[in-house]
């Protein structure tokens, strides 16, 4: 039998010279960082001059760009986000012990929104593993165990040897659906020890395609055609895989009403007549989606804060797709397709008959029109009629002054809460909040890391006064790499407020202009009368700006 492999990757006659004669004075780290290259990453994240042990030379050696920021979640957020614009492979490096825990609650905010983030992470020396404790500096019992239950994947690495397939393969699993964060650790003294293996090259790390069933598909075509009130709701999945458009087909094709879940914001046209906007918020929207006869979910788990704390009923067929297998059925029987939502999308605009309804439109008309605008209360579910108050304004003002483009990153708030109804992104992939993790911190190094992946347009980041000092350190970043990041900070007496008031009129609060500025970034009180002007003068100017929000 003859096999044809022609299509194995091969070296050129440079490849061929260094395999043969390795350049002296490399390490396992020049493994790490050759591998990341080979894979196509250009850019990594780690903390101000503490990278890990046996990867500083290396990182110098090399053409990645090594983005520092001030402590190891702000790192992981700002990866997090970068890998969410680019939809390529973030890397992030990390130290053993204190400074890799100090990373978990981003990359769970990763694994919640399937950010598509690798961290690489030392280890304690090989010696040291397995259960004897030589009592190493930062030594775990089990540092993976931390990580197993948040990240995607793990790959540990115990020799030289192992480096490049190891990162190899997680950098596979990060990016086959559904994305998210991989896991990679290396002992120190691997990663520092002189090595004599050849530069790394030929790799290949292709992301597997998830298509669905086409039976599925059949029985899921067949349900739409035939349903009288078929609806739509979509999350972030389709987002995440470039769908918006064979979304917005499939709606048209069969005339249904389309929701799109907070994660999901842009997914389908704001003012498009099917559209329903963001969804959960108001009982006449969700009646409207639970009376459907055929609910199709696509790219959503209908978790928490996709079901109104879990009191979505739809009384209909559910078909859902979704690219994490545990999210099928998890919280409604369903018909489920265990598929990327591009692909199964894909499949039943291929495989679904025109169904006619001229009064969807009118259905979908008559019920934003006597909906009023909600927010969802930070419990996950809906909050009492925020009608057209000081919020309305904020939140008006803001999508004035923002380009379509832009990016915003926003702690949670209650003006993010409303913004998840209110809001209309307009683009898919531009509106970014903690819905996984949900702590405080999470805005401003994100605006970082997405101001990486595209410094020619400017990011927006949202933070309540009560969160501002957790992550103020990081305008030093931003103003060190010259990042067009502006952070709109709502004041404790301003609209959108945390509303942690606890300490009274005589509570301490920094004075937040001050704090900025002398960190040498430029600051500016607003109002609401005035913030879409402030706010479009910050977005234009060149690197980072503050702007503090007072109620008038």
């Amino acid at each position: 039998m003859s096999h044809d492999h022609d299509d194995r990757p091969g070296l050129n006659a440079a490849q061929a010279e260094a395999a043969l004669n390795p350049p002296p004075g490399r390490v396992g780290g020049d493994l790490v960082t050759e591998t990341l290259q080979g894979l196509g990453a250009a850019t990594v994240f780690g903390v101000s001059g503490r990278p890990a042990p046996g990867l500083s030379g290396a990182l110098r050696r090399s053409a990645l760009a090594y983005v520092e920021l001030g402590a190891e979640n702000n790192a992981a957020f700002a990866a997090d986000a970068y890998g969410r614009i680019t939809g390529e492979v973030a890397v992030l490096l990390l130290t053993a012990g204190p400074g890799a825990l100090a990373a978990l609650p981003a990359l769970q905010e990763a694994a919640a929104a399937s950010a598509p983030v690798l961290a690489v992470c030392a280890q304690v020396p090989a010696a040291g593993l397995g259960g004897r404790r030589h009592g190493h500096p930062r030594e775990l019992r089990d540092q993976q165990a931390s990580f197993r239950e948040v990240v995607k994947s793990v790959h540990p690495v115990r020799t030289a040897s192992q480096i490049p397939s190891a990162i190899a393969a997680a950098w596979e699993s990060a990016l086959t659906a559904p994305h998210g964060p991989v896991w990679v650790e290396i002992p120190e003294d691997v990663l520092r020890a002189e090595t004599v293996l050849p530069p790394v090259s030929a790799l290949d790390a292709t992301p597997r395609e998830l298509y669905p069933r086409p039976e599925l598909t059949l029985v899921a075509a067949d349900l739409l055609a035939r349903a009288a009130r078929p609806a739509i709701i979509a999350g972030g999945g389709v987002v995440r895989a470039d769908a918006t458009g064979k979304l917005r087909a499939l709606a048209e094709r069969i005339a249904a009403p389309v929701a799109t879940t907070y994660g999901g914001k842009g997914a389908f046209p704001w003012e498009h007549p099917l559209s329903l906007r963001s969804w959960p918020g108001d009982p006449r929207v969700t009646e409207l989606l639970e009376a459907a006869d055929v609910l199709l979910v696509v790219g959503s788990g209908l978790g928490a804060l996709s079901s109104g704390g879990h009191t979505f009923a739809p009384r209909g067929r559910i078909v859902q797709i979704e690219a994490d297998a545990g999210k099928l059925e998890a919280n409604h029987p369903a018909l489920g397709i265990h598929s990327d939502a591009r692909e199964a999308l894909d499949a039943l605009l291929d495989a679904v008959e025109p169904r006619e309804d001229a009064t969807a439109a009118d259905r979908v008309r008559t019920t934003l029109e006597t909906a009023p605008v909600q927010a969802a209360d930070q419990e996950h579910g809906p909050a009492a009629d925020q009608g057209s108050g000081p919020d309305a304004r904020v939140l008006a003002a803001v999508r004035a002054a923002l380009p379509d483009t832009a990016p915003s990153f926003w702690d949670l708030t209650p003006l993010t809460t409303r913004a998840w109804s209110a809001f209309d992104a307009r683009r898919p992939n531009t509106m970014h909040s903690a819905q996984g993790a949900g702590g405080p911190g999470y805005a401003l190094p994100s605006a970082t890391g997405a101001a990486f992946a595209d410094p020619t347009t400017p990011v927006l980041a949202v933070t309540g006064e009560d969160d501002a000092p957790h992550t103020a350190a990081e305008l030093t970043t931003a103003r060190r790499y010259g990042l067009p990041v502006t952070w709109l900070l709502v004041d404790g007496d301003g609209p959108g407020a945390s509303g942690v008031q606890d300490g009274g009129p005589d509570a301490v609060r920094p004075d937040l202009v001050a704090l900025t500025e002398s960190l040498g970034v430029p600051a500016l009180r607003s109002t609401p009368a005035s913030l879409a002007t402030d706010l479009t003068t910050a977005l234009r100017a060149p690197g980072p700006s503050v702007i503090v929000l007072r109620a008038r």
